[in-house]
């Protein structure tokens, strides 16, 4: 059985290439790319968790690059990373708010009785077994570390 999303992904690429929408084409093509990589190399057949997790990477790449081209002030660069960040985006289900991700942190908190830095990989491997793919990452680690803090 296949992933919802790939087949959406895979629809959009055929739609980019009947517009002849070159950028997003590309960006789309390296999408699936990544996704053919991960099932070559682990013998699976990719889930909506496991598509979307490839998808949050690829992002997380996207803003790391834009962040060191504009540092450098290779605006050119930052903006293609810009637009293919944009693209990769459409494919990620809502996202939890800073609200409803603290929450959420302070129930499983709350529930392994964690207390103090010394549990942070605790809480967080439990965190993204829970949030993965409904909330980004970086703001999971850092409203654990302030539940922790507490």
């Amino acid at each position: 059985m296949t992933s919802p999303i790939k087949d959406r992904i895979t629809e959009d690429m055929k739609s980019a290439m009947r517009a002849k929408d070159a950028a997003r084409l590309g960006t789309i093509r390296l999408l699936l790319a990544a996704l053919k990589q991960k099932e070559v190399d682990e013998r699976v057949v990719l889930d909506d968790a496991m598509v979307i997790a490839i998808v949050d990477k690829l992002i997380k790449q996207r803003k790391d690059s834009i962040s060191q081209f504009s540092a450098a002030g290779r605006t050119d660069l930052a903006d293609k990373e810009t637009a293919e960040l944009a693209v990769l985006e459409a494919y990620l289900p809502a996202r939890l708010s800073a609200e409803q991700v603290a929450s959420e942190v302070a129930a499983i908190v709350a529930e392994l009785g964690a207390s103090g830095p010394g549990d942070m990989g605790k809480v967080m491997g439990a965190v993204k077994t829970r949030l993965a793919g409904k909330a980004d990452m970086g703001l999971v680690s850092a409203a654990v570390k302030q539940a922790l803090s507490k």
